[in-house]
Parts: structure tokens; C-alpha cells; sequence
């Protein structure tokens, strides 16, 4: 597993309008974040924990960042112990995300929230998702499904369709099946920038001068065209 960090770092360091991306999306978890202790699940190359760096860094798979090692589906913190749970692109890579999303019921103190940011799939991004990514989209899935954890699966499998069918089609019943969580805020947000930068892959087809002007136009047009053309989702649970 060390390739796939390893051409992650590369990218981060080479790719000033990734950082930024990235960076929006961290202030957007921050925002929605309350005091306490706060767990990131996900850290990988440590990007989160360098701008946050209080933030306990967990992953499925050992790397220098990191403050734990653990399964997400199974956390090895006390009930209530936690303020926050953070993550971005995560949830769409675990492989019963409803046993994650009692173990953050669990986990999380009365008050404390759930935080992630998800790929978002809408008109504008479908087609981009479904062809240019490598990673598939199954919108007839079941995002609620569960079943004995892989311990031998691959960390990097996907659905990329899974955050958007728990906040749409599944939102009901999984208010049936984690009661104490509950829905606070959804926000759908990056339309050009986020695809035209290409990512953690090498390429960028956009400089990070223009792509810095088009995030500031982008987030005007959060709240009217978000809901059709957006590539990204940021969702907020709370613990009641």
C-alpha cells in the first residue's frame, strides 16, 4: 500500500491549486466542527493533521502520520469519547458503512459530530465520475448492507455512489437504523475547479492563479446550482 501514498505525497507537494482545493474543504470540516477531541479517519499522507494538527490521525493502513491503525467499522476508542469525526473521501471506500456509522454512534460524545466530505453525484458530475475515474459509481447499491468485514479486501475499493444514496434515497432508514445520528447540515459544492485540477493525478489543466478565481466564483454559486452540477458533498451528522 505504499505506492498509492507515495504518488499522493508526489502530487501534494507539486500541486499548489490541490493544496488549495483541499484546503477549502478542510476549512469547510473545521467550521462545522465543535471543541473537543477530534478524530480523522482517513489520514493518510497527514495532509488534514499538518494544517489541524491536534487532530488524532487514523487509517486502515500504517503510515508515518498517523496516530492509530484502526478499522473503521471497528474503532478502538471509549463510548462518548469523542468530540468529532472527520473525514474526507472515506466513507465511499468502507465496506458496510452502516457498521462505521454505528461505531460513530457510539463513539461520539452527546453533541459531537460527524463530518465528511464525499464525492457528490449530481447531472453535472455523473458523466464525469462514470468515465474519466477510476473509481465506480452503483447507484443500485445498497449503502445500508451488512455483513461480515473482509479483513483481506482491497482499502482502495469503492463506490463513489454510497454518500449520495445515505443523504437521498436511504435517508429515512438510516434514521431508522442510527437514531441517535442526525442529519444537521448537506452542503453540494465544486463544480470546474476540483475535476480540471486533476486531482492527485500528475496533470492539471488549470494554473493555480485562474483556479484560485473560479473557487471564488464557484462558491457564489453554491446554493442555487449546487443541488445539479456539484462534484462534491459535505454532510453533517449530530450526535443527539
Amino acid at each position: 500500500m505504499a505506492d498509492p501514498l507515495e504518488k499522493y505525497r508526489d502530487a501534494w507537494g507539486k500541486k499548489p491549486l490541490l493544496r488549495r482545493v483541499y484546503n477549502d474543504i478542510y476549512d469547510r470540516i473545521a467550521l462545522a466542527c465543535v471543541d473537543g477531541t477530534t478524530l480523522e479517519i482517513g489520514g493518510g499522507i497527514g495532509q488534514f493533521k499538518a494544517r489541524f494538527p491536534n487532530v488524532i490521525a487514523s487509517d486502515i493502513q500504517l503510515a508515518p502520520s498517523l496516530d492509530v491503525v484502526a478499522d473503521a467499522q471497528k474503532l478502538p476508542f471509549a463510548e462518548s469519547s469523542i468530540a468529532n469525526i472527520v473525514m474526507v473521501d472515506v466513507l465511499h471506500h468502507i465496506e458496510y458503512p452502516l457498521l462505521f456509522l454505528r461505531e460513530a454512534e457510539r463513539v461520539l460524545r452527546p453533541g459531537g459530530r460527524l463530518v465528511v466530505v464525499e464525492p457528490a453525484i449530481t447531472w453535472g458530475s455523473s458523466l464525469f465520475y462514470r468515465l474519466f475515474h477510476q473509481e465506480p459509481v452503483r447507484m443500485n447499491a445498497d449503502p445500508l448492507a451488512v455483513g461480515e468485514p473482509d479483513i483481506d479486501r482491497d482499502p482502495y475499493d469503492s463506490n463513489q455512489a454510497i454518500p449520495t444514496l445515505l443523504v437521498l434515497r436511504e435517508r429515512a432508514r438510516l434514521a431508522q437504523l442510527v437514531p441517535s445520528l442526525s442529519f444537521m447540515q448537506t452542503e453540494w459544492f465544486s463544480f470546474l475547479v476540483y475535476p480540471l485540477s486533476g486531482g492527485f493525478k500528475a496533470w492539471s489543466l488549470l494554473p493555480d492563479n485562474i483556479g484560485r478565481l473560479i473557487l471564488r466564483l464557484e462558491k457564489k454559486m453554491e446554493p442555487t446550482l449546487g443541488r445539479f452540477l456539484a462534484f462534491r458533498l459535505l454532510v453533517v451528522m449530530a450526535k443527539q
